[in-house]
């Protein structure tokens, strides 16, 4: 986890949209490569528009930035597949110092866990039982690093029976001799004969020089020459069955990457084991999870830009660590853990900071990015008649307009020509650029949508105003604001639900039937805000 999400406000309009990825493209231009621009909202028409224009995909939409299992620091021990012995699985785990593991099927899925538990408890079993059932010969010559001495008919069969070890006292013992036995015998000449007369199931010879007639005698019998003497080939004969005879399988509990560790630590509270797995999207393991690695997550790591307020941020801000700030609003109520980068200038859009630091590092943004800066100033500044713009914003500008060979005047236009809104219910519309915000107790909303024809949109009053109502008694709103701009007229049409009295102190006006224009009012957070925030305060 080495992203830096760089995003914007949640009902992202164009400025913020552009502002996470003309910040994340200059930083990942200076080599800082780990830069990624994101958005926590759905993209408007105006928005699409542009980035349509200019070529772009719009930023990865992320729902939160609550800390997740992939970004703990688990351990990722080495993971076996279930066909390998129980000695594999034990060497394993004694060089890489882990007490459990995962399991595999062929498909990397998870099979089972294996723990050092299970191992000594098997352990304590093969004390008292001598038989093995279905041992793969592959499995056997690879504990006893042996060699087949005849052409036994399969390596890929197994084998099966009661493990004997030849001693003096029992060469007369019938069972030992028998089809259905595992024979293991040093240099003794006479009872190899006679174990191959009599068929045993398997013999295994131990440091033993291998005579011609052995290597000719039937393939019935599985013989095995091995390095090892016969007291260690008796203990470790048992650890070459498959790690499936002996790895828990059932009522496991796992962990996804995107499981968020708020979850997780209730189900670790309510469970006894040490570790657990971890897998991917595609069920595949990726390693595995202990308590203690709950104790220091790494947060995930952001750059707000466009805001700075918690209400109106991404979910989960509080566990995520904020890089830096990049903003032309008021400060508000973001605090962080340790000192950031915070750039707060009083201009009309954050893109005209963002510019001015692409001059400051020497980094000229290519033309397709310079358009789409140049539409996001426009958009915030509402084509520089936003009380809000500044000279720098015109400036920055008219630089962006230069390298991307556009004419503002002509970009404005089909800018602010909104489209497809006969298409859109009033709902929509309304949350296309809408925010929230708390002032002095009082909660309200406010939407903003701007045109270079309010025409259509002042005819749909009756059904802004319906969705509205129902907007502020779900919320439980003081007020709500529609905020209707019209560039061509140079004012907005305000629609409201809530009190006439705080419209009409706040501005100065007689609303009517919750509306009212009013002329030369073209910026919720300069002409709007301001004037509730002066009321009520």
């Amino acid at each position: 986890m080495n992203e830096i999400y760089v995003t914007g406000h949640r009902n992202p309009d164009t400025d913020s949209i552009v502002a996470a990825m003309a910040y994340a493209n200059l930083r990942n231009a200076l080599g800082d490569r780990e830069y990624k621009a994101v958005r926590i909202g759905g993209i408007n028409d105006e928005t699409q528009n542009m980035l349509d224009r200019f070529g772009f995909e719009p930023p990865m939409l992320i729902k939160n930035m609550r800390t997740q299992v992939g970004d703990l620091d688990f351990d990722r021990p080495t993971e076996l597949n279930r066909s390998v012995t129980m000695d594999l699985a034990w060497r394993t785990m004694r060089d890489d110092k882990i007490a459990t593991m995962p399991i595999l099927n062929d498909d990397g899925t998870l099979y089972g866990m294996l723990s050092a538990g299970d191992i000594a408890s098997f352990e304590m079993q093969t004390i008292y039982g001598s038989r093995i059932d279905e041992l793969p010969v592959f499995n056997l010559l690879s504990v006893l690093e042996g060699q087949l001495v005849n052409e036994y008919s399969s390596l890929a069969s197994t084998i099966s029976g009661d493990v004997f070890i030849a001693l003096p006292q029992t060469y007369e013992d019938p069972a030992m001799l028998s089809r259905d036995s595992i024979l293991i015998c040093g240099s003794q000449p006479e009872l190899i004969d006679r174990a191959l007369d009599s068929g045993v199931g398997c013999l295994i010879l131990c440091q033993t020089e291998i005579a011609p007639r052995w290597a000719e005698s039937s393939a019935q019998t599985c013989i095995i020459s091995t390095p090892l003497d016969a007291r260690r080939a008796a203990r470790i004969i048992y650890q070459a069955i498959p790690v499936t005879r002996v790895c828990e399988t059932n009522n496991i509990i796992s962990f996804h990457l995107s499981d968020y560790i708020d979850d997780v630590k209730e189900l670790l509270l309510k469970s006894r084991y040490r570790s657990y797995p971890v897998l991917d999207e595609n069920e595949h393991v990726v390693g595995t999870l202990s308590r203690f690695h709950l104790l220091r997550p790494r947060r995930k790591r952001i750059v707000l830009v466009d805001h700075n307020e918690a209400a109106q941020s991404v979910s989960g801000l509080d566990q995520a660590e904020i890089m830096e700030i990049i903003d032309h609003h008021r400060l508000a109520d973001i605090q962080t853990k340790q000192p950031i980068c915070v750039r707060n200038e009083p201009v009309g859009s954050t893109n005209t900071i963002i510019t001015a630091m692409y001059q400051e590092h020497g980094v000229m943004p290519s033309p397709k990015m310079a358009g789409l800066m140049a539409a996001a100033i426009l958009s915030d500044t509402v084509m520089f008649k936003s009380p809000t713009c500044t000279k720098k914003d015109i400036a920055m500008a008219e630089r962006l307009a230069r390298i991307a060979r556009v004419s503002l005047e002509d970009l404005g236009k089909e800018l602010f020509s909104v489209t497809g809104a006969d298409d859109k219910s009033a709902e929509e519309l309304f949350r296309t650029d809408y925010k929230q915000f708390h002032i002095s107790e009082q909660n309200i909303g406010v939407s903003q949508i701007t045109c270079v024809d309010s025409s259509h949109l002042i005819s749909r009053r009756d059904e802004f105003i319906e969705m509205m109502k129902k907007l502020k008694e779900q919320q439980e709103y003081d007020i709500v604001i529609l905020m209707v701009t019209d560039v061509l007229l140079e004012g907005s049409h305000l629609f409201y639900v809530g009190s006439d009295d705080v419209i009409s102190q706040a501005f100065n006006v007689v609303p009517k039937e919750n509306h009212v224009f009013l002329r030369g009012v073209m910026s919720r957070k300069k002409q709007i805000i301001p004037m509730l925030t002066a009321l009520w305060g």
